[in-house]
């Protein structure tokens, strides 16, 4: 009996407990959804203005005050976009430079970071502090330096400018996402492989690559994009005919006199597919290679 009436005793004092929990559960919840509403509408009113003023006619574009909700829609300026043969010169360049750009710096930053990972050597912790020091100058200001050697050496206005340059800027943080994850896979793994015969190049490709390929997919992804969207050193370090998107948008769609606003859109539109194609494909491998180095196993 006087178990009985202590278990009832103590489950009639847990219910008022519960029956508070449940109310400041739902509040935070619902707090939670608001904020991520906010954000995500934040982030997706300039995608939203931008197809908006893709699909304005050209006469209601600029007037005011401006209309949310389109009253009259054209595709005009799209089929203006696909008559442009300039921009799929563009459009080419831009897919040469960055899919050049991001194998050559996943090949040079893995090496790089199992380098760093794996072996042991005086000055090491040194020399990943420089590699990360580095990524903190200011782009602009290596610029001119950058100019000065390809003209040097008679790379200017060629696609090795633009590879080069971009890859200087995003092994930094390729190695250190790669070094993270490497820092994952379990040193018994190689010294295994190292038992079984096998040299530490064919650890490397056969062992540890494969483990890494999220990060791989990660450190590639954000190579791409950084060369895609990059502006100031593809106007500087190319030749008009090599130039990618960026600057070739601002060239054909920017004036003196006046800026064909609806157009621009409608490219920047377009332009923008192949990177969010890329992500949606890729996204389980990016979220894999961004959050496998938070946590050392």
């Amino acid at each position: 009996m006087t178990v009985t009436a202590t278990r009832s005793r103590t489950t009639t004092l847990a219910r008022p407990v519960r029956a508070r929990r449940r109310p400041d559960v739902v509040r935070s919840r619902a707090a939670a959804w608001v904020a991520v509403g906010l954000i995500g509408l934040f982030g997706l009113a300039p995608i939203y203005w931008l197809v908006v003023t893709a699909l304005t006619p050209d006469e209601t574009a600029f007037s005011f005050p401006p209309s949310l909700i389109p009253t009259e829609v054209t595709l005009e300026h799209f089929v203006n976009l696909a008559k442009n043969e300039q921009l799929f010169g563009y459009l080419i360049n831009s897919v040469i430079v960055s899919v050049i750009t991001a194998v050559l710096s996943v090949i040079v930053s893995a090496y790089m970071a199992y380098a760093f990972s794996k072996f042991r050597y005086r000055g090491r912790t040194s020399l990943m502090h420089l590699v990360l020091a580095s990524q903190m100058f200011p782009q602009a200001l290596l610029l001119i330096t950058l100019y000065a050697v390809f003209s040097a050496t008679g790379l200017l206005g060629s696609y090795a400018a633009l590879v080069l340059s971009f890859t200087t800027f995003t092994l930094p943080l390729c190695v250190w996402m790669l070094k993270g994850i490497f820092d994952t896979v379990p040193s018994s793994l190689m010294e295994a492989a190292a038992i079984d015969g096998a040299s530490r190049w064919r650890t490397l490709h056969q062992v540890a690559l494969p483990l890494a390929a999220p990060g791989l997919v990660a450190a590639g992804l954000f190579a791409f994009v950084r060369a895609w969207n990059d502006f100031i050193f593809a106007l500087t370090l190319a030749d008009p005919e090599r130039q990618t998107l960026p600057p070739g948008l601002v060239h054909t769609y920017l004036g003196e006199f006046q800026t064909a606003w609806p157009d621009l859109m409608a490219a920047s539109f377009v332009v923008s597919l192949p990177v969010i194609a890329a992500f949606m494909f890729l996204q389980r491998y990016l979220v894999g290679g961004l959050t496998a180095g938070a946590v050392k196993g």
